[in-house]
């Protein structure tokens, strides 16, 4: 801020203007300061004698005013987030429901009840549903062509709508894993599962794809591998993986909402089902 005063005086008046049109100071701390200076008590003192008119002309430079403030940046939109597609294999019809192959439909179940998402449509030869986990899209896919013939379903999903392969995981059963154990893996081979090998084939033997293994064990003495998958739970078998579902369930929220380390940290640390 700027000012400009003038004090004019006669021997009867004392006025203190500002540019502005105020008064700066008062009349009495004018007179004031004025005697408390003994060099400024003798000039008035010698003015006053001579009867002329005085005038005191100053200049006062204040600097009060803010610096200039730039103009406030609009805020950058945030990216949307890109969808996740989360895929189980198993088998369509009644036959398999239930079954040890079937573990990877059953966790596709879990995720669109606890989310609210409905998995009534049928598109690229699979039962197909989008919905939300958080604020973030998911497309969940359980493909009807039968387990070996996954891919088929999986390669056109992720084709159609250019989903990176960092954003799918796909939940399979896992033969090499101890029963109701879940291993979270950003990577890896189709290990003999011809679900998987069938994706790999569809992405043009791509592997950079994150997987959901749920261990049904070994099979019991020389039972064949193949019945054995095609096996139904018992009722104790049935209780410890449903507690391990929802374990599957919080891991999925994890690696969609917070990423791969903090949900592999969390799978890792799950414990099983105390029977």
């Amino acid at each position: 801020m700027k000012l400009a005063c003038g004090i004019s005086s006669t021997a009867s008046s004392l006025t203190v203007l500002c540019r502005r049109g105020r008064p700066l100071l008062s009349f009495s701390s004018v007179v004031k300061t004025l005697n408390s200076s003994s060099y400024w008590r003798g000039w008035m003192s010698n003015t006053a004698a001579t009867g002329s008119l005085y005038q005191i002309s100053c200049s006062m430079i204040t600097s009060t005013s803010p610096p200039a403030l730039s103009a406030p940046q609009p805020e950058k939109p945030k990216p949307k987030p890109q969808p996740w597609l989360i895929v189980g294999l198993g088998n369509p019809g009644k036959r398999y429901a239930g079954t040890r192959h079937n573990v990877g439909f059953e966790m596709i179940d879990t995720i669109a009840d606890a989310e609210g998402i409905s998995m009534a449509s049928v598109s690229f030869k699979a039962q197909f549903g989008k919905g939300f986990i958080g604020d973030n899209p998911v497309m969940l896919a359980k493909p009807q062509t039968f387990m070996n013939a996954s891919g088929e379903s999986v390669g056109a999903i992720v084709s159609y709508y250019k989903i990176p392969l960092k954003q799918v995981l796909v939940v399979f059963d896992d033969l090499d894993l101890p029963f109701a154990k879940l291993r979270l893996l950003p990577k890896g081979g189709h290990g003999g599962h011809n679900g998987m090998r069938s994706i790999m084939n569809h992405l043009k033997g791509n592997r950079d794809f994150l997987r959901l293994r749920i261990g049904i064990g070994r099979p019991p003495g020389k039972m064949d591998p193949a019945s054995f998958v095609l096996r139904a739970f018992n009722r104790q078998e049935r209780e410890e993986l449903d507690f391990t579902l929802q374990n599957g369930l919080e891991a999925v929220r994890i690696l969609v909402l917070e990423g791969f380390d903090k949900s592999a940290t969390f799978v890792n640390s799950a414990k099983p089902l105390t029977v």
